[in-house]
Order: structure tokens, then sequence, then C-alpha cells
């Protein structure tokens, strides 16, 4: 789905030492693991969710084959491309919270007022009265903790527009187990999670590990995804589907280096490859180089479309906080930046999106590319009163 703009149908179809990062990972002291979710007594599902052989939890693996993804770190040529930006993930964890109806509301990506119903109730879910969601353009995926503390509800895209009233959106995701695969959910350019993948508030901070879970990114599709010919064609596993407009959209917009990758579909899984020694990237920032060791330990799964030049992690932003405004007070300068601002981030950003790699045999069979995993898997779930 797209960030910014209207879309026509959102349904169908000096570096550090890397081993120095990788101890840190490994250690998960008492701060580390509070943050992770991974205490003495197991694994905390609302902080560190789903199966440990989830594909948001499954390491990138010895075996994994890696195409190039063909991604340039400057989106259309274009200096105003954000280089990154935030699609913001609406969590809310709130499972005693009063119930409060979700409607219908067609707007979508059209322009109109999302605030608005425009239809019958399609589930409720619990909310803080004081959660608000203001109506506009962003992709706004949003995911809700059920009163059983297992159920996830997803919707997308969400709105809110008075405290204690009701929501809207446009369509709903079948709901899925905190403790199942996570695959499924509110992200309508592919079906995947609203909740799996994304960066948490208490992630990515000074002092910490790097997050130890795959991420989620939506590139554009235009010039980056493989120009497709069939709706199947348009996608790759876990994805279930693609845009509905992919086909004549996706890859059609050729800026330099020729046509897409075959591997570059809805739903590929991304990393830098193994072979590629963190410290010869150069990274300036310590946040580039967290990411950089998620992303070669765990890599990225493309779940929507930016459908404008850019380049965009999926991020929490709800009644816990926000994780782009705990980026800004951690170190000091905003997530999302533009190509043209040429700060060290950017630049940053911009070598960790040119190494970037396929995955090209990640599958139901081969998760990561199967073989020996990079990092150990994630711990069991704890086994007191359940998350």
């Amino acid at each position: 789905m797209r960030i910014g703009r209207p879309k026509r149908n959102p349904v169908a179809a000096a570096p550090v030492c890397a081993a120095a990062l990788l101890c840190a990972a490994l250690a998960c002291g008492s701060q580390a693991c509070a943050q992770t979710g991974a205490q003495g007594e197991g694994r905390d599902p609302l902080r560190w969710p789903f199966s440990r052989h989830s594909i948001w939890n499954m390491p990138i693996g010895s075996a994994a084959v890696y195409v190039p993804a063909g991604m340039d770190g400057v989106p259309g040529r274009s200096g105003v491309a954000w280089m990154p930006h935030i699609d913001a993930e609406r969590i809310v964890l709130r499972p005693n919270a009063p119930s409060t109806p979700i409607y219908h509301s067609s707007a979508g990506w059209s322009g109109k007022d999302r605030c608005d119903a425009t239809g019958a109730v399609l589930f409720e879910a619990p909310m803080p009265p004081d959660f608000i969601v203001a109506s506009g353009h962003g992709n706004d995926p949003a995911v809700f903790l059920a009163r059983d503390r297992r159920t996830l509800l997803q919707a997308q895209p969400l709105a809110r527009c008075k405290r204690s009233g009701p929501a809207t959106s446009l369509v709903q995701a079948d709901a899925v187990d905190i403790h199942g695969d996570g695959i499924q959910g509110a992200h309508g350019g592919s079906g995947l999670s609203a909740f799996g993948g994304s960066l948490r508030v208490g992630e990515l901070r000074p002092g910490m590990p790097p997050p130890r879970h795959a991420l989620k990114i939506n590139v554009h599709a235009r010039q980056y995804l493989h120009r497709c010919r069939t709706a199947e064609d348009c996608y790759r596993w876990p994805a279930l589907r693609g845009d509905a407009y992919a086909i004549g959209y996706y890859g059609s917009r050729v800026v330099s280096g020729g046509q897409p990758p075959s591997a570059m579909k809805m739903g590929a899984l991304l990393a830098i490859p193994a072979g590629l020694p963190l410290a010869m990237m150069e990274l300036r920032t310590e946040p580039a180089r967290m990411l950089a060791w998620t992303l070669q330990n765990y890599g990225a799964y493309i779940v929507d479309d930016t459908y404008g030049p850019g380049f965009a992690f999926s991020a929490e932003d709800g009644p816990d906080g926000s994780f782009a405004q705990q980026f800004q007070r951690d170190w000091g300068f905003a997530f999302e930046q533009k190509v043209r601002q040429n700060s060290d981030w950017v630049r940053d950003v911009q070598k960790i999106v040119r190494s970037l790699h396929v995955v090209d045999n990640n599958g139901p069979d081969s998760i990561g590319g199967g073989g020996a995993p990079r990092q150990p898997l994630a711990p069991p779930f704890r086994r007191d009163r359940g998350p």
C-alpha cells in the first residue's frame, strides 16, 4: 500500500566491530531483556511475539542464496525521496480497555475523510479512550490484543477522530494467535502482519542490543519490484498477494540499471549478505550499525509499496508510545529524513539499502534460506498466565 498519496484499491489482488555487536545481542542483560521481552522465566509475547519458527523470528541461515536486490539508495533519483520513512503501525495491546466498535469506511486512500463511517461495524476491539488516529493518507495498519490476551485483531487503514468515539477502517484481516506463525495481517499490499517485524518502542536504543527479529520494509514498487504479468507473479511467499494495481505498475519506471530482478517481488526477504563484513560498510551512526546487524542476521520482508520515491521501515506508534519520538530523543536527530538532507544518517541508510540482497531460497521449508541459523532461536514463551 502507498504512503502519502491516494490509493486506487488497497485490497485486491567510524565503524563498530561486528563481533562486539554480536556479543551485545547475545548477552541479554537485565535491561536488554526487559526491552526485548526475554525474561529468565521465558519470553513475553507482547514484547517478542509469535512462534520461534515464525518468519519474524527465524534468523538467516547458512544455506541462504543471495540475489542482488538492485536498489540504488536514491529512489526516483529524487532529492525529496524519504531515506528512510516510517510506516506507522497502530499497535494497541490493552485488552482491558473499553470495547470500541470499528465501522467500515470506504474512504481508504481516496482523499475522503476516514472519520466518516459508511457501513456497518466490522468488529470491536479494546481501545483506550484517549487513543486518537487522525484521518490522513498513510497506511495506518492497526493491531489490537483481544480480551483473551491471545487473539490479535487487525485492520487497515485505521482512523479514530474523537476521544472515546468509534473507529473506522476499510478492511479487517483475519484474526491470528500471538503464539502462532504471525504471517497473515493487515498490510494490504502483501497480506502480511501489522505486528510482526515492527520496530517497537524500546528497540534501537543507545546501549541496547540490536533488534533480534526480522523487520518490515516498504519500497518504491514502481521502480524496484519485478514487472509482473500475472497476479501470481507479483508476489512470493510469505506474501498472500500483491497490490491490486501491481500488473502494469510494478517495475514500470526504469530509472537506471535495467529492469528489477525477478526475485524482487512483494513478500521478498531482503538481507545483507553474510559474506559482507559490517565494518567494511563504514557506517557512521550507531543506530545504522544496529540496523545493519539485524538486517544481516534476520533480514526484512517487503510488505507494502511506498507509492512514490522512498524507502520505509514499519514502526510502532500507539498508546504505548511512538518509536519515532523515542528515536529523536535518544539519538538527537530524526529517524525520518530525505535524500537531500545528506546527513550521516541518510548516507548510512543509503549504504544499507544498496547492500540488500534477496534471500532467493526463503520458503516455508527453508525460512531464512535454511541451514544453520546465524543466531540462536527465540526463547520459549514464559509459562505463567500467558501474554
